[in-house]
């Protein structure tokens, strides 16, 4: 789908999730951060979840607003 983020993937090491990106490391999530996300990846679009956790910024198209 246009406009939907894709190509994330995570994987688990020890006590840290680890975000990758086309097969790049996006990002590692340690402690609280860690645990909050594994739950919620089983809750809903991971793809979203994924993107949100390592850009801070993304909105998918339908959270957007337009400028004027």
């Amino acid at each position: 789908m246009k406009g939907r983020p894709s190509g994330y993937s995570w994987e688990v090491r020890g006590k840290e999730v680890v975000i990758s990106h086309h097969g790049h490391e996006a990002t590692v999530l340690r402690g609280a951060q860690a645990i909050k996300f594994v739950q919620e990846a089983g809750k809903g679009n991971e793809q979203l979840l994924m993107a949100r956790h390592t850009t801070g910024t993304y909105k998918s198209p339908d959270e957007r607003t337009r400028k004027r």
